[in-house]
């Protein structure tokens, strides 16, 4: 197997791999034993769900963590620069987007190593493809501040700038405060200015619905609190 940093993709949820994961996949996560990973726990968890006959203890765990610097991911590339395959692992979708995983990468870039993306269910892409709101111009705003007039004052000014620019805007929440965030793009938001609310996608909860902000007052919401979501919106 030739040595790369593999970025491997893992299921959002309890889904089936087989409905999200391509058979590739399961090639080459059989010939890692090097893996840089967000959780070592949910990561042998999804290893083993992979395979049930996957060598975890012949395998090696580098946990990311929050507070990891630069000298140390470094020294989780080390099996690679020695001929090694490596795969990373973030906790659901795909590594480096909106996930741990891009500092990894950056220094494999950085040294000429050979980055190798795996195919798998990312949230953010499948909420555009399926919002009807546009993909030829969109951006992720990560999470918006909690206090509530710095909340009310970034969407306004990402209302405006789908508005100006045709661009649609993404953004997340933690789940325990979807309602409120919900709550407060009704709020905030103008009546015409469409949202998507994308959830629990590709699990047995999901949801997705795009309509006016008009019309979401008129409409029930389902509960939300423990579903991850993404909201999108534009004109």
């Amino acid at each position: 197997m030739e040595a790369a940093l593999y970025l491997i993709p893992v299921t959002l949820g309890e889904t089936s791999i087989e409905q999200v994961l391509p058979s590739y996949n399961h090639e080459v996560i059989m010939g890692i034993r090097h893996f840089i990973v967000e959780d070592i726990r949910s990561a042998r968890r999804f290893l083993r769900k992979t395979d049930r006959e996957f060598p975890i203890d012949d395998s090696t765990f580098y946990e990311m963590g929050k507070h990891a610097d630069e000298r140390t991911f470094s020294t989780y590339l080390q099996p690679l620069r020695e001929g090694k395959p490596v795969g990373v692992i973030s906790e659901a979708g795909c590594p480096a987007v909106a996930d741990p995983g891009a500092d990894i990468v950056g220094i494999a870039q950085k040294e000429g190593l050979r980055v190798v993306p795996l195919v798998g269910p990312n949230s953010m892409i499948m909420a555009v493809m399926s919002s009807g709101l546009g993909g030829q111009s969109f951006a992720f705003n990560g999470y918006l501040p909690v206090e509530p007039a710095d909340r009310a004052k970034k969407l306004k000014m990402l209302e405006t700038r789908a508005w100006t620019e045709g661009q649609t805007q993404l953004f997340i929440e933690t789940p325990y405060r979807n309602q409120k965030m919900f709550d407060a793009l009704l709020c905030t938001l103008r009546p015409q200015t469409r949202l998507c609310i994308a959830a629990g996608i590709t699990t047995e909860d999901e949801y997705i619905r795009t309509l006016r902000i008009s019309e979401w007052k008129n409409t029930k919401l389902p509960d939300l609190s423990k579903i991850p979501a993404i909201f999108l919106i534009n004109k």
